[in-house]
């Protein structure tokens, strides 16, 4: 019998010359986007953190989404930056997804076409920012599953705001396009409305989600998750001991990872510290947030990284 990660590769199988497709399932980390200390992305840290998604073992990553200040970026960074990391990818285990989401469908289609230039794995878009209702949200994803064969996810998030891309939304053009039907949901209820989804399963072909509770929607049969990125190795061995059925060991393991979830909530820029305490960014530069460096904040920091210290691999 097909394990559930054998069945989400199988479906994404359908690119026609492409090699043996890797398994959309698991930990697929949000790669964060480093700067230098002048404010200019740091490309060498970017594709530093490829090889350090890949060391940590992790399932697949993505870039450039919300977690990577996808809205701070320029158009030439968001090209350049997808060069590099496609090339620091290249032969590595870890499934690649490049973000091409846009204000609308021309600019969505830029960016997949270059996409498509770099052999990803698949795909990934929010809604157009400026979508006004669904009509739109259906042109702009035909758009894009007309522009490649490669797998589609659709993150429900990050769209204009009062206009929902439904359940019935997403399963009618999962059942329109054989590359569609791979979903990050993150708009609420998020929970159920995967469950909802998960009854159209094909043509629904994998769920993913962003939210902190993992082992719960594990238990529910989902395909992964798509986390930050500072504990990236955490979440890949939570993925790996749930397929071994170890789910004592997922929730021992968990309780520890959620205590430096929860501080991220309450320390701004805690991913920042830690992605230059772990040595994988220079800098602690960000164009969106500003770390809260007190001493009681780096105390309560290093206490929760002690503990999860022992289980980290990179």
């Amino acid at each position: 019998m097909l394990t559930r990660r054998a069945l989400v590769a199988a479906a994404a199988g359908f690119a026609r010359g492409s090699p043996a497709p890797k398994p959309l399932g698991g930990a697929f980390p949000i790669l964060a986007t480093p700067y230098t200390a002048a404010g200019a992305v740091d490309y060498d840290g970017l594709s530093a953190e490829v090889d350090f998604m890949d060391r940590c073992g992790v399932q697949g990553m993505v870039w450039p989404q919300s977690a990577s200040e996808c809205d701070k970026l320029t158009r030439e960074e968001r090209l350049r930056g997808m060069e590099v990391v496609a090339r620091a990818a290249r032969g590595r285990k870890p499934a690649l997804l490049l973000g091409v989401q846009a204000a609308g469908t021309a600019g969505m289609l830029e960016y997949a076409r270059h996409a498509e230039k770099l052999a990803p794995d698949a795909l990934i878009a929010m809604p157009p920012g400026q979508g006004r209702n669904l009509d739109d949200f259906r042109e702009y994803y035909r758009a894009l599953c007309r522009a490649t064969e490669r797998p589609v996810f659709i993150q429900t998030s990050g769209g204009p705001k009062g206009v929902e891309p439904t359940v019935e939304f997403i399963v009618s053009l999962a059942r329109e396009f054989p590359n569609f039907g791979y979903v990050k949901e993150e708009y609420e209820p998020a929970l159920e409305r995967m469950r909802e989804m998960a009854r159209d399963r094909p043509p629904i072909k994998a769920l993913f989600s962003g939210s902190g509770g993992w082992p719960y929607e594990m238990r529910l049969g989902f395909d992964g998750m798509m986390p930050g990125a500072p504990w990236a190795d955490i979440y890949a061995q939570l993925w790996a001991l749930h397929e071994a059925g170890r789910e004592t060991a997922v929730r021992e393991l968990f309780s520890k990872l959620l205590l430096v979830t929860t501080l991220e909530r309450q320390i701004p820029g805690m991913r920042l510290y830690v992605m230059r305490r772990r040595g994988v960014f220079r800098t602690m530069v960000s164009r969106r947030t500003k770390f809260e460096s007190t001493p009681e904040a780096v105390a309560e920091i290093e206490d929760c990284f002690a503990l999860l210290k022992p289980h980290l691999k990179a």
